[in-house]
């Protein structure tokens, strides 16, 4: 059977990568897949929850502060009855009593209410924040298990071409010891290094199962599949701005910032709130009761009455056991542990913005470094098959230089995807990441 050449297997490589991911026009890009976890993702739904309550909770202390109305009714028979002196005469009548109230109030000088009323607006500022978080926590997760998938993939086809060359030398090489150009222990040196690539192709094989149920488990999907890059793959774009206006961006619009933000805000609203303890309140308050009797114990004809009030009560706490003041001092020990969490915060989301930056500047190096390996590796190969050919190469030369070309490739290729989750990483260390930044990675992948 003719062998397949070395030259044969690099043509044949785009065409294996396009085919370890079974492309297919069912293949889904980066922003399709982020769609459906969208609305599958647990963790997502329960964040997504969450704020819908924080708002609805909200919603709840504005009554503080909104005017309030009730209505009452009531209806009561009663039965009377006089016994007087005997042959006086027995007096037996039965009557009843119905009532319909109305009242209302409406706070005018309520400084605790309306502290916790401007308490529930800060913790709607919260409620975003923390869904922006959730939300740049699902494109991370979903993005990872994206090229972990690709990247999988790579791997097992690069495994499987390698398998390929190497069983091309394997069968080399027991033709040359059939023929006596070479030893025993040529064949023997390919038949371990064809069987513990056989391994590998095993185990990669493996890598990939657990990769694509990891993706479906984010999506919903068991039949994900993610498209693969286009070639070549342009990573210049991603290249990062000045560390420090990363860092700039961070201090601001970092959601975890911005919750904590508002957690000192609500914290010196509640300093506010526990100081209006002492102070009084007052309430404007009015109500209209109409009352219909048909009759009493001493009165036998029909008779009613109606009511009306309006007034202002006034309220003002004189001692409460010490308690006023010890609350006071409480939150005033709560606003500084709110400030210090915010600077430790500020000082943690910077110091994770630097290390994204210049792990992506490392990235974008180390594809370029193997970039530059993945050339020089393949014309060490094909310089050691002609060392070989001619004799001043051995059998164990080319299975190295071979092993050396698709270990190269499968690093530049998992480099590639690493740049890529450099620069969203970046973003959601920075706390700027969001749908839009999807797009730049979407228009690498495969149309």
């Amino acid at each position: 059977m003719p062998s397949i050449s070395f030259h044969s297997n690099f043509r044949l490589l785009p065409i294996l990568l396009a085919l370890g991911l079974g492309a297919s026009a069912q293949a889904q890009s980066l922003v399709d897949l982020y769609t459906a976890a969208r609305a599958y993702d647990a963790n997502y739904q329960s964040a997504k929850a969450q704020y819908d309550a924080t708002l609805y909770k909200a919603d709840q202390a504005r009554s503080l502060v909104l005017p309030k109305v009730g209505l009452t009714s009531g209806y009561s028979g009663s039965n009377y009855e006089s016994k007087s002196l005997p042959g006086a005469g027995t007096i037996d009548r039965g009557y009843t009593t119905q009532t319909a109230g109305i009242s209302a109030s409406h706070p005018l000088y309520h400084p605790a209410d309306d502290a916790t009323y401007q308490q529930s607006l800060r913790s709607n500022d919260q409620a975003t924040a923390a869904l922006k978080a959730a939300e740049q926590d699902l494109i991370v997760r979903l993005s990872q298990a994206y090229f972990d998938v690709l990247a999988s993939s790579d791997s097992l086809t690069f495994v499987k071409a390698q398998k390929a060359a190497v069983q091309e030398q394997l069968a080399s090489a027991k033709r040359n010891f059939e023929v006596g150009t070479a030893t025993i222990t040529d064949t023997r040196e390919a038949q371990a290094r064809f069987d513990l690539v056989t391994a590998q192709e095993i185990a990669a094989d493996n890598d990939l199962r657990v990769k694509n149920l990891a993706l479906a488990q984010l999506v919903g999907q068991r039949a994900a599949q993610p498209k693969t890059l286009v070639e070549p793959v342009a990573l210049d774009t991603f290249a990062a701005a000045d560390v420090e206006t990363w860092v700039s961006r961070s201090q601001s619009e970092h959601p975890a910032i911005k919750q904590l933000q508002v957690a000192l805000d609500v914290a010196q609203l509640e300093m506010r709130k526990a100081r209006a303890a002492n102070l009084p309140t007052l309430d404007l308050v009015a109500g209209y009761q109409a009352t219909s009797n048909n009759g009493s114990a001493t009165i036998g004809a029909n008779y009613g009455s109606n009511a009306a009030s309006i007034g202002v009560n006034f309220s003002l706490p004189l001692f409460a056991g010490f308690s006023i003041q010890n609350r006071v001092k409480e939150t005033v020990s709560l606003e500084e542990k709110a400030r210090a969490d915010l600077e430790s915060a500020m000082r943690t989301v910077a110091q994770g913005t630097r290390a994204a930056f210049f792990g992506m500047e490392s990235g974008l190096g180390q594809v370029k470094a193997y970039e530059a390996a993945d050339i020089s590796s393949q014309s060490a190969l094909e310089a050691n098959k002609l060392g070989y050919q001619v004799g001043v190469r051995i059998n164990i030369d080319v299975l190295n230089a071979q092993s050396q070309v698709y270990d190269t490739k499968a690093k530049l290729s998992k480099a590639r995807y690493d740049v890529l989750m450099g620069s969203l990483r970046l973003r959601q260390a920075s706390g700027t990441l969001a749908e839009a930044d999807l797009q730049p990675v979407n228009a690498l992948l495969a149309k």
